[in-house]
């Protein structure tokens, strides 16, 4: 994918019903499409039509299992590089082809190409930044999660509903993934099939009972493995136009008791502490924000800063202008 940002789109009542109360929660059941439809108010044969059809239409990117990268044993980076204009569609195609980049965005700063290393061991991301570094001949700035504030979110359709979800506090469960496990994860990362008995249809390729399967990915989601199954909407599509990410430079001594302030703000999706690189990026404080226009956001953006107060000294926000490319988790 290189595109650009999609203007939103026209759905049916339908078709909303369907983005906004299947992005989590999908039954795991033998008939889980059929289950599904009637949260929805039609019969599952509409229900499959309409996926299939927003998937094709490029409302929604994928359906199926969101999963954990970390709580698989592996790992994700986020990376930025500064990429001369002259060079990017060469430097975009380079990073792009790399397996482990899950997502690239280009953001408006010096440091122009943002993506997301992901690995299934964590000594998978330096062996991608080598890499990625002599393609490119460009060095890669790696900004690691130092501390975790909040990752949740939830779109609706129309763009002004606040994104960031606030699941309770439930302890995860230790696992331990085996051979099957992982392979459950290869077959199931890029979406559920389409069809009235898709767990049927992994456990066939498996060779293993449906059953298996159903006890699998529940104790992959009480364990944070998989963080929900359902549908993953292209928020751009469906009202949300402006993506921005957030940064600030928060004094050390502060920052992880403003980072969970931060976080707990309705319409932060995502927030991290990460590491600074002086002189060029002075930010250690990284929030997502998403909204129906660039106005919205960096209205959202004054709201963190003053939430901050003294203890910031300069923010800066880095809109998304472009999709690179947005695959998702490929172990």
């Amino acid at each position: 994918m290189n595109a650009p940002l999609q203007h939103a789109v026209s759905l049916t009542d339908l078709q909303q019903r369907i983005i906004n109360q299947l992005q989590g929660e999908f039954p795991l059941h033998p008939r889980p499409y059929a289950e599904a439809a009637q949260r929805v108010g039609c019969d599952e044969a509409t229900l499959l039509q309409q996926l299939r059809q927003l998937l094709r239409d490029g409302v929604l990117t994928r359906f199926g299992p969101l999963f954990q990268v970390e709580r698989m044993g592996g790992a994700f980076v986020l990376a930025a590089l500064k990429v001369p204009e002259a060079d990017y569609a060469r430097v975009s195609a380079l990073v792009n082809a790399l397996p482990a980049v899950a997502h690239n965005y280009r953001r408006e700063h010096a440091l122009n190409m943002w993506f997301v290393l992901a690995t299934a061991q964590p000594q998978g991301i330096a062996t991608a930044i080598a890499q990625i570094e002599q393609d490119t001949g460009l060095a890669v700035h790696a900004f690691p999660k130092l501390r975790e504030y909040y990752v949740g979110m939830q779109f609706a359709v129309g763009g002004q509903a606040p994104v960031g979800q606030r699941p309770g506090n439930t302890p995860l469960r230790d696992v331990i993934l085996d051979a099957q496990d992982h392979q459950l994860v290869k077959r199931s990362q890029g979406g559920l099939a389409l069809q009235p008995h898709p767990y049927a249809e992994l456990a066939a390729a498996l060779g293993c009972s449906e059953d298996a399967v159903l006890q699998r990915l529940q104790r992959m989601l009480e364990s944070g493995v998989v963080r929900r199954i359902g549908a993953v909407p292209n928020h751009y599509a469906i009202g949300y136009r402006a993506n921005g990410m957030v940064v600030f430079d928060v004094a050390d001594v502060q920052v992880d008791t403003l980072g969970e302030q931060v976080g707990q703000q309705a319409f932060v999706s995502h927030c991290y502490r990460r590491p600074r690189h002086l002189p060029d990026w002075p930010y250690n404080l990284f929030a997502m924000c998403h909204g129906a226009d660039h106005a919205a956001v960096e209205q959202q953006a004054r709201q963190l800063r003053s939430l901050l107060g003294a203890a910031c000294t300069q923010h800066a926000v880095l809109f998304s202008s472009r999709i690179l490319k947005k695959s998702g988790l490929r172990l």
